[in-house]
């Protein structure tokens, strides 16, 4: 085995990350763990239940607390605030039991127009959807009171049809990376299979003809607290705006630059894409991309199976974080 391949493990999950909120426990077999116990509070209301909570009862902005996962949410825009893993215990935990703001923010810019509406509120066991329309304009934010896995999504949708841009600010402690494991094997077919029900092994939805995922460069985020700590944005009909943060990648297989900063990110959202948040190995693994779609997309490959997952080096090298911070210019949201 080369110096290359040691310490990378094949791991089972879903190829194809946040597909889970259609069939969350199908989806989320391999790591059920990670949710023991979990379960959100938000605006009064908590457990089993689909309900619709008045427009005028919801304030400016409102908590939502569950075991593993806690954040605020703008009414009127559906941003969310210091996003945290709360630390508790779990055998998944990925924070060391640290409670750890992820993302300081994560906001759309919908250029003038407001959600106004009732708040829609869909509650079973550890998976939540809210959802909020306004002239024009509508939200949804579906999440997953998990340790770990792919465990939140925004979903904007306009009337107009335009993109919505919205910025990702991570946490003061968490920091953006080119992942080496996985530069390291730049342009390498790797094979990615699934199980059916019925026990036959299929080539994971969106693979190649021969039933392997070629690699291509991956942004992480880690910080240097927790040696398991470590994300990715996850988008489906988005794309990151490219901004004037330039890094020089050292590696001796491949070397190259990206363009990226260290604490923030910006993506363009086609109206009803979404942007997603997956959380440990499922963030390292290799595994097919979401495929393009702009309506009832939670449903895009899901197919439960094995793909290799790379991991990352901790504490991650300085020379493969990306800087600086904050692009020129850039303000807080």
């Amino acid at each position: 085995m080369s110096k290359r391949m040691l310490g990378y493990v094949v791991a089972a999950g879903a190829c194809g990350a946040l597909s889970f909120f259609s069939t969350p426990r199908a989806a989320f077999a391999a790591s059920s763990a990670g949710c023991d116990g979990g379960g959100f509070s938000v605006l009064g209301i908590s457990g089993s239940q689909k309900t619709t909570v008045p427009a005028g009862t919801v304030g400016s902005r409102f908590l939502v607390k569950g075991k593993y996962v806690v954040f605020t949410v703008d009414s009127a825009t559906f941003g969310v605030r210091d996003w945290t893993l709360t630390g508790a215990p779990n055998p998944l935990d990925l924070t060391g039991e640290l409670p750890t703001i992820v993302f300081a923010s994560k906001i759309p810019d919908h250029r003038g127009l407001a959600l106004t509406s009732d708040v829609s509120v869909e509650s079973d066991r550890e998976s939540l959807v809210l959802s909020r329309t306004g002239p024009g304009l509508s939200m949804k934010i579906q999440v997953k009171d998990c340790a770990n896995g792919g465990i939140f999504q925004m979903e904007p949708a306009r009337d107009d049809g335009a993109a919505t841009v919205i910025t990702h600010v991570l946490g003061d402690d968490v920091f953006y990376f080119d992942n080496p494991n996985v530069r390291d094997r730049l342009g390498e077919n790797i094979p990615c299979s699934g199980v059916l029900p019925d026990g036959t092994l299929v080539a994971c939805k969106g693979a190649n003809p021969d039933g392997t995922v070629t690699v291509t460069a991956r942004v992480n985020f880690a910080n240097d607290l927790s040696a398991k700590f470590v994300g990715r944005d996850s988008p489906q009909a988005a794309t990151r705006i490219v901004t004037d943060c330039s890094n020089s990648i050292p590696n001796p297989f491949h070397p190259g630059s990206v363009s990226h900063c260290g604490g923030v990110s910006q993506w363009s959202v086609a109206s009803g894409g979404r942007m997603g948040q997956v959380m440990g190995e499922d963030a390292t693994e290799i595994a097919p991309a979401a495929k393009l779609c702009t309506a009832d997309c939670t449903a895009q490959n899901q197919v439960t199976g094995r793909a290799v997952v790379v991991g990352f080096p901790f504490p991650v090298p300085d020379a493969v974080r990306l800087k600086p911070r904050f692009f020129p210019g850039f303000v807080l949201p």
